[in-house]
């Protein structure tokens, strides 16, 4: 245990004296802040630049102004008189971004509008367009019944419902959305931590395997206790790490309000130019999630675990191979097991309590990453998070076993790419 605390503390202090370190300590932060702030503006700024202009053939005669009425910030809907071929034609010149035809039968509720474009449209361009079309349909059988302006009226109008969460202290406004914001970024964070510190390990291992330096050293230290030392002081390093990204992150929560309160505008609420934050939120129903402590708490101990396991994965990897091209085809099955629960984020994000969401969240490998995302977006049993915490800690002991006993051959393995059946020969024979 001692020389494994000698080379934990070799490792933890070069690497925190690192230039690498440092950068990434700073700009970590900056990063995950372009990355949930840059894609919707930009989003929003092709939105406001790019009004998608549409040309209306109106086959049932009657439709034409309602539509060009119904034209929106992103649709403008202009009627034309033009032949089908005419209106291909203007759309293959790039004078409309498409055209829609609006058979006769639309008016007795069996047919079908039809868009027609040169592609591009987005995901959300059919949506779009088939309710714009149904509003304008709906509004014209409805007057041809001779249905009075105050039902026209009453049928248009949108309701709106406030979401509110009930607890035991009393009623709060829900805070869904930003619990699920949170969510995604606590799971992103250990997603890209495992990746990052792991791949560290390896790339670690096969510098000093390259350089020979793992002759001399082992002559003087266990290889498993090289191993765990190296595992552990790199992990000490990005507890180091993510204990900084976390304070950025609480801070970042809990001014979310004011921040948001920036780019609204309050005359959109009928309020006075010179009124707080707080008061314009109070119009949104924004509200921050109540989070635990608990939950940074098992943030940390989730991001461990997690970091321990793979890290054994990537330093056998790392002890097997020489050179980076050779350790791809090995680290395809570590690479799988890490990519596999950030596809099911989303699934746990928007159905927290299911079967499917409890027993992949309880999965060791899955669970560093799904149950902290379980435990941001809604109330985890202890018993869940104990039992995923448990079985996460034994997956490690067990792997970690396995992992030395390969790494303990490997280090001294030279001049062949080895293959799986080779890394179970090498551990049956440690």
């Amino acid at each position: 245990m001692g020389k494994t605390w000698i080379v934990l503390k070799s490792e933890f202090t070069r690497r925190v004296r690192s230039k690498w370190f440092i950068l990434t300590t700073i700009l970590g932060p900056v990063f995950l802040i372009l990355l949930m702030v840059v894609p919707p503006l930009i989003g929003y700024l092709a939105a406001e630049s790019n009004i998608r202009r549409i040309a209306v053939v109106d086959q049932t005669g009657v439709l034409a102004e309602a539509m060009e009425a119904a034209s929106t910030e992103r649709h403008q809907f202009i009627p034309t008189r033009q032949s089908i071929d005419s209106v291909r034609a203007a759309v293959m010149n790039e004078e409309f971004e498409g055209y829609l035809v609006l058979p006769e039968s639309l008016i007795g509720g069996i047919g079908r509008a039809t868009y027609y474009s040169m592609g591009g449209g987005g995901l959300s361009l059919a949506a779009e367009l088939e309710g714009i079309v149904d509003a304008v349909v709906d509004g014209y059988r409805l007057e041809a019944q001779n249905a009075p302006p105050e039902v026209l009226e009453i049928l248009s109008s949108r309701t709106p419902v406030r979401l509110v969460t009930i607890t035991e202290e009393g009623e709060r406004a829900d805070s869904s959305a930003a619990s699920a914001a949170i969510g995604f970024m606590l799971g992103f964070i250990i997603y890209v931590a495992m990746f990052l510190y792991g791949a560290y390990v390896m790339h670690g291992v096969m510098e000093e395997k390259q350089s020979r330096v793992l002759e001399v050293v082992v002559s003087s230290v266990r290889p498993f206790e090289l191993l765990m030392g190296k595992v552990l002081g790199i992990g000490a390093m990005g507890l180091v790490q993510m204990g900084v990204w976390g304070i950025f992150l609480l801070v970042l929560t809990f001014s979310a309000g004011n921040i948001a309160s920036i780019f609204l505008d309050p005359a959109d609420f009928n309020l006075p130019q010179n009124v707080s934050g707080d008061e314009i939120l109070a119009q949104t129903d924004f509200a921050l999630p109540q989070l635990s402590p608990d939950i940074f708490v098992w943030f940390i101990l989730f991001f461990l675990g997690g970091y321990l396991l793979y890290a054994s994965l990537f330093a056998a990897v790392g002890s097997s191979v020489e050179h980076q091209q050779d350790a791809q085809g090995l680290m395809m099955p570590v690479t799988i097991l890490i990519i596999i629960p950030i596809m099911f984020i989303t699934v746990l994000v928007e159905s927290p309590d299911t079967p499917l969401a409890v027993v992949l969240s309880m999965i060791p490998f899955f669970s560093p990453i799904l149950m902290v995302v379980r435990l941001a977006v809604t109330s985890v049993p202890f018993w869940q998070v104990g039992t995923a915490f448990l079985l996460l800690c034994l997956t490690f002991v067990g792997t970690v076993w396995v992992c030395g006993r390969i790494y303990r051959v490997g280090i001294l393995m030279y001049g062949k790419k080895p293959t799986l059946r080779d890394l179970a020969r090498w551990f049956r024979y440690a």
